[in-house]
């Protein structure tokens, strides 16, 4: 996951149109119905810490985990500019989620943005549960969201382009999927031209993006093996019942 080494100078704004609002409100509907007694929250694989945000602002405490170096000074960079009651609820530190360990336990664990499906083999994905169980007060909850098999199966992952802009620079990134059936892999190979406005010079940068897509009864399995039941699953955001058009869905255990 070091791909996110170069991804981190341009991420913020390739996603500025995800409505993060509306994904951390939909973290804490979750956790308001299954643990309304949460206050404390590891997110693995914060990133540049959005989501974090929100969710501090909320009232919750969080602590946010990432491998990437330079996400976690974007992430910084942000607390900087909030209030210093909602910054003073934020905490990061730079680990991997397959074998991270913090000394302090949370009322629930979450790993958005489809961080799990960058577990691409069982071991990994196996170490991802562990390390959430490892930090979870008894009875806490697991959040966390994925590619979803039945939908990469029948829809089928394709060459995409996104342009996007601010008074810096201009981003085009071109996104080609290689997929792997025996694997229930994808790697999203990705080609990125950063136009330098002021300049006018272009730099290019490629980078592979290796994705598992995951099935309900594996992703059951492997929690049960970590002593997790499943409380529920859906589709991402809206929470309707999962299917063959449905790429994103959420799930929720319970430790």
């Amino acid at each position: 996951m070091t791909v996110f080494a170069n991804y981190a100078n341009y991420y913020d704004l390739l996603y500025r149109d995800k409505d993060y609002k509306a994904e951390a409100n939909f973290i804490d509907e979750l956790i308001q119905n299954h643990d309304p007694d949460t206050k404390s929250i590891l997110e693995l694989g914060c990133g540049t810490a959005i989501h974090a945000a929100i969710l501090a602002e909320l009232g919750y405490e969080v602590y946010g985990v990432d491998l990437s170096a330079e996400m976690l000074e974007k992430a910084k960079q942000r607390v900087s500019t909030l209030n210093p009651k909602v910054a003073a609820k934020l905490k990061f530190s730079q680990g991997d989620i397959r074998n991270v360990r913090v000394d302090q336990k949370f009322d629930t664990v979450i790993s958005l943005f489809h961080v799990f499906s960058y577990q691409t083999t069982n071991q990994d994905l196996q170490a991802a549960f562990a390390t959430a169980k490892a930090h979870l007060n008894p009875g806490g909850l697991l959040i966390f969201d994925t590619w979803y098999g039945p939908a990469v199966l029948s829809q089928r992952p394709a060459v995409r382009v996104k342009r996007l802009e601010d008074e810096k620079i201009q981003v085009t990134r071109i996104a080609d999927p290689v997929m792997y059936p025996n694997e229930n892999l994808v790697d999203v190979n990705y080609q990125v031209f950063i136009r330098d406005k002021a300049s006018g010079s272009v730099d290019e940068v490629q980078e592979t993006h290796k994705m598992r897509y995951l099935f309900k009864q594996e992703i059951d399995l492997i929690a049960q093996e970590m002593g997790l039941e499943c409380k529920a699953s859906g589709e991402w955001l809206t929470n309707k019942e999962a299917g063959f058009d449905t790429w994103g869905v959420y799930f929720v255990f319970r430790g």
